[in-house]
């Protein structure tokens, strides 16, 4: 008996290696399982199928949508999904209509000519440049608050990003969203292409899932499992608020785009079919405009069709619809010619995706123009169609001060460029006018929004002063600078309100002197710092 006792101690100790190993894998493989929502990280924008013209059959266009309130204008004026002869397209321009849900990416079927319409956000058109031959007639309306970025709960502003990953959707409104915030604060964006890689400790790093709701999951999971590898993702409702409220405190909204007005919806229609049937294309922007009027004007009297397409109960949808702006024929105007003073133009927007993206993805961009055609629009306005709608664009939230104690959203030191020992503002110098004209759009695609200046002079004589006069002289000449540093904050402010006719409740402004240096070099504390808190 003890002769087999310990010839079984032996097997089994011959066997440990085997069992660690095994062990190992399954925590390996666990891994890999947990991570399942992850996809490749493109390094090029997409290719897409190569261009077809959409063929109409039996009267009938087909449009692919996808589940989310904005598109809920296209809906009523169908009445429904299915194709009617009671829908407004056929009563009032003779087609009909075939509407339907996917999640899929619609790009390449689009291009191709398998449908007719789709829509997408204005920031996904510079991704796929000349290749995506689609006309852009119309504007759908801006997600006020459909979109967010969740992230663990010391995390107080885009700033705290530095270094840190974020799961998101690659070339999705996520991707854009998270990508304009890092570049108004200041800091790049790096991709990673798996969890494994280690993040660039200057750039906020992403890794990519094949959707938002992937990205909501995979932070979600590490929330719950204690690990530390994503520090947020950028998601969308509801998404957003599932993983904020199932944290146990762990992690809260840091943003979502309720007042930040960069996420466009866009009518997209396929070019071929376009150039073809330009009535039918002016019929489905003319009618996609009333229903949007009506969906806004009676949503309560729409909730039924709406319920029907998505379903949804009348909860959920009123809730979605909250989330929305949608589109009416003066917003379309100002949004395609670029004077909508109170949220992001398709031109600032399309140029902005060029900038975030950068030349490593679009290193050949096609021009804004290359897509739009806002003919039907403009033929509307000449008709008087509509004349009774005015732009209503506005914050969903009205406070404009900024509060005493309040995070701001990111921080950004800009270097303006003064005449020496002077409050006056070179405003031949491109430095200045560039940072002015980003200040200014910062505050229009974010109505309610405002922003604190806090001046800063450079310290590096304050040894020099000591030397000379003392303690007295430094105090003396400390409060010079405190004065100059608010000087030139009021500066900033007033060429914001006199030539960018930025409202002056919505700025502050502090001198903060040569209190706060963040550098040894004297042209880098010479600054003034922008702090942004968004009206939530």
């Amino acid at each position: 008996m003890k002769l087999r006792s310990l010839i079984l101690v032996l097997m089994a100790v011959a066997m440990l290696p085997a069992l660690v190993f095994s062990q190992e894998k399954k925590g390996e493989m666990a891994a890999l399982a947990s991570d399942a929502e992850l996809v490749e990280t493109r390094t090029a924008a997409p290719h897409l199928k190569e261009a077809a013209a959409y063929v109409v059959k039996d009267n009938t266009i087909t449009v692919e949508l996808s589940e989310y309130a904005g598109y809920s204008g296209l809906i009523v004026a169908n009445g429904g999904m299915d194709p009617s002869e009671d829908s407004l397209f056929f009563k009032k321009h003779h087609f009909k209509v075939k509407l339907s849900l996917s999640e899929e990416e619609a790009s390449g079927r689009l291009n191709h000519g398998e449908m007719a319409a789709s829509a997408t956000t204005a920031d996904v058109l510079p991704v796929y440049g000349k290749q995506y031959q689609v006309v852009v007639p119309a504007q759908i309306g801006f997600s006020r608050g459909a979109d967010g970025i969740v992230v663990r709960s010391e995390i107080k502003r885009i700033n705290d990003l530095k270094g840190k990953v974020l799961s998101c959707c690659q070339f999705t409104e996520s991707d854009f969203f998270i990508r304009y915030l890092a570049q108004e604060a200041g800091m790049a964006v790096n991709m990673l292409p798996d969890l494994k890689t280690l993040p660039d400790p200057d750039k906020v790093n992403l890794v990519y899932c094949a959707d938002g709701f992937g990205a909501g999951d995979l932070f979600a999971r590490d929330l719950k499992e204690g690990r530390t590898r994503l520090a947020g993702c950028v998601t969308w409702a509801p998404k957003t608020n599932e993983v904020a409220e199932g944290s146990n405190g762990k992690a809260h909204v840091l943003v979502t785009n309720r007042n930040l007005l960069i996420v466009a919806d866009i009518l997209i229609v396929n070019k071929g079919f376009a150039d073809n049937n330009p009535e039918m294309v002016r019929g489905l922007v003319e009618e996609m405009i009333a229903g949007n009027q009506m969906a806004r004007d009676n949503p309560d009297a729409q909730l039924k069709v709406i319920c029907q397409a998505f379903k949804w109960d009348k909860d959920k949808a009123k809730a979605e619809l909250a989330k929305v702006h949608l589109a009416n024929l003066p917003e379309n105007l100002a949004f395609f010619d670029g004077t909508i003073d109170s949220a992001g133009s398709f031109g600032f927007i399309y140029e902005s995706a060029v900038s975030c993206y950068g030349k490593e993805l679009i290193p050949n961009p096609a021009p804004s123009e290359h897509f739009v055609n806002v003919t039907a629009l403009q033929d509307m306005q000449k008709s008087g169609m509509y004349a009774a709608q005015k732009i209503e664009v506005a914050p969903i939230k009205t406070e404009m001060a900024v509060p005493a104690e309040a995070t701001p959203l990111l921080i950004n030191d800009i270097h303006f460029v003064f005449e020496p020992n002077s409050a006056k503002l070179d405003m031949d110098n491109k430095i200045n006018v560039t940072a002015l004209d980003n200040f200014a759009q910062m505050l229009k695609v974010s109505p309610g929004s405002t922003i604190l200046l806090r001046g800063h002079a450079d310290p590096s004589l304050k040894e020099q002063y000591r030397r000379q006069g003392g303690e007295s002289l430094v105090r003396s000449v400390g409060l010079k600078a405190m004065q100059l540093s608010k000087d030139r904050s009021d500066t900033v402010a007033k060429v914001l309100a006199d030539k960018y006719k930025i409202d002056p409740a919505r700025i502050a402004t502090v001198g903060r002197g040569w209190e706060e240096p963040i550098s040894d070099r004297p042209e880098e504390n010479r600054r003034v710092e922008i702090q942004w808190f968004t009206v939530e």
